[in-house]
């Protein structure tokens, strides 16, 4: 027997606070603690509006993360699996027979006229 589930009720994810998910919402702060970091480290050397411009820059990448999914999976994951699909993984897949009957028979006693096609 199979019991049929719409998808939003799949896909529903608890807000915890504001309205966030609890993903969303440690990552939200994790961009606030990057961008007050940046603000006061910068505020000295660079003028204001640059300063904000590199706030905005160095808080995004966070705050994007708490919000990214591609086909179900959280940012982490698809930065895991692209990394791997791309330098751990080989381009193309080589395709080698190997006549496992023709080495063993090179091994015996047994000689055998041997045809490679």
């Amino acid at each position: 027997m199979e019991v049929r589930i719409n998808k939003e009720v799949r896909d529903y994810t608890e807000s915890i606070f504001f309205g966030l998910s609890l993903r969303q919402f440690a990552f939200s702060l994790l961009a606030v603690a990057v961008t007050v970091g940046l603000y006061f480290a910068l505020q000295s050397v660079a003028g204001t509006e640059e300063t904000g411009w590199i706030c905005i820059l160095g808080a995004a990448p966070f705050a994007a993360c708490g919000f990214f999914k591609y086909n179900g999976m959280p940012a982490e994951r698809f930065v895991m699996a692209w990394l791997r699909s791309e330098f751990l993984y080989p381009r193309q897949l080589a395709y080698k027979a190997e006549n496992t009957y023709a080495a063993l028979l090179a091994n015996s006693s047994v000689r055998e006229e041997l045809r490679h096609d």
